[in-house]
Formats: C-alpha cells, sequence, structure tokens
C-alpha cells in the first residue's frame, strides 16, 4: 500500500550537486562589491532561502536598496559555474523511475522561477514534474506556502505528501505544513542539523534514497 501520492523535491543539494557553485558565488560576489565573504560553512546554510532571507542572514548590515547589486554579481558568477554543475549521479533515473511508477512529482526551491526553468531545461527533467513552487513566488523555506501551493495546486492533503530535502529549512518548511519530511545529508546541511528536525530519515546517498523509497514510499 502506497503511503504517499505526492514526493516534493528541493532542488540544490537535493537533485543538483550545486552548493559549492552557490557558496563560491556568493562569496565571489561579496568580493566584488567590497563587503563581508561568508566563510564556508555560512554561506551554505543560507542555501534553499530566498534571496532577501539568505542576505539578511549572511550580510544583516546590509541596507535592503543594496540587494540587487549582490544578486548581479551572484548571478554573474553562478553562470559562469553553472556549466559545470550537474545532477548528483543517479537522481535522472530516481526521478524518470518515480514519475513511471505514478507519484505525483513537485519541487519546492529557492531559485528564481527563471533559474528553476533554465536548470530543468539543462537538466532534461522538466516533463517529470507536475508542479513547481520557487522563492520569487510567494513566502521562502521555511514558511509552509511553497508546500501548500503544491498541495493545493495537485490536490493532495499533507498527510500524503513527503517533502525531500537537504536543509534545515526544508525540513521545518515540512513540518510547519504538517507533511512528512526525508532528509538527504549528501547536500548543503549536515546530518546532525537535519536528525535534529525530526525527519522520517535522513540519507547519505542517492542510492540509499532510491531504496527508501522504494520501500517506504
Amino acid at each position: 500500500m502506497r503511503r504517499f501520492d505526492l514526493l516534493v523535491f528541493d532542488w540544490d543539494g537535493t537533485l543538483m550537486d550545486s552548493a559549492a557553485a552557490i557558496v563560491a558565488a556568493l562569496q565571489a560576489a561579496c568580493r566584488d562589491l567590497g563587503l563581508p565573504v561568508p566563510q564556508d560553512e555560512q554561506a551554505r546554510y543560507i542555501i534553499g532561502l530566498g534571496l532577501s532571507d539568505a542576505l539578511r542572514h549572511v550580510l544583516p548590515s546590509l541596507e535592503a536598496a543594496q540587494y540587487p547589486a549582490v544578486a548581479e554579481r551572484y548571478r554573474h558568477h553562478f553562470l559562469k559555474l553553472d556549466p559545470d554543475t550537474g545532477l548528483f549521479p543517479g537522481i535522472a533515473e530516481v526521478i524518470a523511475g518515480l514519475h513511471a511508477q505514478g507519484f505525483r512529482l513537485a519541487i519546492a526551491t529557492g531559485k528564481s522561477s527563471r533559474g528553476l526553468a533554465r536548470a530543468l531545461a539543462a537538466t532534461g527533467l522538466q516533463d517529470y514534474f507536475h508542479a513547481t513552487r520557487c522563492a520569487d513566488e510567494g513566502h521562502s523555506k521555511p514558511h509552509p506556502g511553497m508546500l501548500h501551493a503544491v498541495m493545493d495546486a495537485l490536490g493532495v492533503a499533507p498527510g500524503r505528501t513527503l517533502m525531500i530535502g537537504d536543509t534545515t529549512h526544508d525540513m521545518e518548511m515540512a513540518r510547519a505544513a504538517g507533511v512528512a519530511g526525508l532528509g538527504v545529508a549528501y547536500g548543503a546541511h549536515a546530518r546532525d542539523a537535519l536528525i535534529a528536525c525530526g525527519p522520517l530519515a535522513c540519507l547519505h546517498s542517492v542510492p540509499e534514497l532510491r531504496d527508501w523509497l522504494a520501500t517506504h514510499a
């Protein structure tokens, strides 16, 4: 008996192996503008958040009027790194298999709508997802709005929905929405931090994720 009808995936650090590129692009943007450069751990923490929330965390003294300049330099550096950034090995096959099994699939991401559209087209995954929600379309994680939006769009109840992500923001969003969470510890946040958020499990690799979903979803 299937436990879940809807599987919602985070993008960066869960499907796409992009955490290192995000950190490097943010640090380079700060250097360009003469701003304090966040350490790796601090920069990894904000992965998954929308731009404004991320900048408030890493640059608390920065005025909101300066956010567009940081965003422009971030995009410049990220797009330079983007061609060398790919899906985690085996993820495409996992997504294709879940789609073939009849699961409803969605994405809830801190990326912009434009950025996600570009990433989906580049990876060839655009036809597998039934709904997406991005940070520029509403509230940023960990607010439950993204999950509410995809559940409403697909007509799936919280009890039949599973959120899969690599950050505490994903797990906290799931909890706020009344949705089960599944952590993956191969992305941006450490395993202990994910476990502290109470996911159903915390997995260490894409094969573990594939096998867990085959057995428990």
